[in-house]
């Protein structure tokens, strides 16, 4: 009997007994009647988890599978259930992160604010940004949803993450364009600054053209006059050379006034009036009265539409065109001027055809004539300032009224084209949109 136990201590021996097998009873009753979906043991390897499979098997499915990390934590701050994605987050075997702290994973500057917002949530749901710390040290920007809730009569926290890796880097970009689009603001301003000081130079160049620059000229020629009236007999062959001064003069006062009607072209763009086009030609045909009578000319047009535009840039348009026309004749030929329109769709227009502004429709009107006509190879040329295909000595001009017609159409959102052989005449089809 030296080995035999004393009863108290047997007694109690039989009574710890019960109370395991008690507690055994009812793990196996939590078991079978779904309140218990994994048990954590403490290994020699530390914590394991032993997952069972119960009636909310589906739902598990879905917090397993989701992006966000989904955690459960009790009144201590301890994991008591954690999903894949948040194990991903901190770089742990999912087994490993049970019954950890969650505070652990928090990164060390936002630990104050994240003992706050464990505070606050036992209270309500809650949002805040914060940043998880992997074992690696990897920062991880968070958005955090915490709800209060009970399980299994214990209070606990649902905790939600949103990994914001990716929304950060983008505001990240988005900031650098932003500062990026600033500084490209503030050199389009200074542009705009340079381009509203040239166009205020331009217009005092225009004032000083249109006035100071032809005051000179009209003395040249007053006092050319003079002495071609009072001493022309004195002169001698010296009348020759006055003469050509004269004709200099006039020339340049000429281009004066040609390069202050482009200038003015260029910078006056409020084309917004409605227009009718038969008003138009019928201004100009008053205005070139006389070059008409003198070339015995024959101008027919069609019916011309009304457009929104400013009159008095389209009249200086067509009025080059009809006196470019009248100038560029046939010698000994009767020059035949028609004008006419037609509607045409945007998807009909010619490749070469660029209008400013985009439509459905736009109005073609076409200005032929029977004249000396041209060589297509210079086409493109025939629209920029100071180009002529002729000698002074054959055609008087300055080679600046097909770039201020150009430029009228431009102003309109159109487009201006030229067709012609030698010898054969010439078309000059304007493009505008159509109202």
């Amino acid at each position: 009997m030296n080995g035999a136990k004393p009863y108290e201590q047997l007694l109690a021996e039989n009574e710890n007994l019960r109370w395991q097998l008690y507690e055994a009873t009812e793990t196996i009753q939590a078991i079978r009647t779904g309140q218990i979906d994994a048990l954590v043991v403490q290994g020699t390897e530390g914590h394991e988890l032993y997952t069972l499979k119960t009636a909310d098997h589906t739902y598990r499915i879905f917090i397993e599978t989701m992006n966000e990390g989904a955690v459960t934590l009790n009144r201590e701050g301890y994991i008591l259930y954690s999903n894949s994605a948040f194990a991903t987050m901190v770089e742990l075997p999912l087994t490993k992160v049970f019954g950890l702290r969650f505070r652990e994973f928090v990164s060390p500057d936002m630990q104050s604010a994240f003992d706050l917002l464990f505070n606050e949530s036992w209270l309500g749901n809650k949002k805040e940004e914060l940043s998880i710390k992997s074992i690696n040290h990897t920062i991880v920007p968070c958005l955090l949803s915490v709800t209060p809730m009970q399980l299994d009569g214990g209070d606990c926290l649902s905790l939600i993450l949103t990994d914001l890796t990716a929304q950060k880097e983008t505001q990240k970009l988005l900031k650098i364009k932003n500062e990026e689009l600033a500084q490209t603001n503030t050199a389009l301003e200074v542009s705009n600054q340079a381009l509203n000081r040239s166009n205020s130079n331009l217009q005092q160049f225009a004032y000083v053209a249109s006035h100071d620059l032809q005051e000179p000229l009209r003395k040249v020629q007053q006092f050319g006059d003079l002495l071609k009236n009072r001493y022309a007999g004195q002169l001698g062959d010296g009348i020759n050379y006055l003469e050509r001064m004269q004709s200099a003069a006039s020339r340049m006062s000429t281009l004066i006034r040609d390069l202050l009607s482009f200038s003015r072209i260029s910078t006056q763009q409020d084309t917004i009036a409605p227009v009718s086009l038969s008003a138009v030609f019928k201004n100009v045909l008053t205005d070139l009265d006389l070059r008409i009578q003198e070339t015995n000319a024959m101008i027919t047009l069609n019916t011309l539409p009304d457009i929104q535009g400013d009159q008095s840039q389209l009249e200086q348009l067509f009025q080059n065109l009809v006196s470019n026309a009248l100038k560029f004749r046939r010698p000994g030929e009767r020059p035949v001027i028609h004008v006419s329109s037609k509607p045409l769709p945007a998807e009909d227009l010619p490749a070469f055809v660029k209008p400013t502004r985009q439509t459905a429709t736009y109005h073609r009107i076409d200005v032929s004539d029977n004249g000396i006509g041209f060589d297509e190879k210079y086409v493109d040329r025939i629209f920029q300032v100071f180009q002529r295909l002729h000698g002074k000595n054959e055609y008087i001009g300055t080679g600046i009224g097909l770039a201020i017609c150009e430029k009228v159409v431009a102003n309109h959102g159109g487009a201006i084209s030229a067709s012609s052989q030698p010898g054969q005449g010439a078309t000059f089809s304007v493009y505008l949109p159509k109202p």
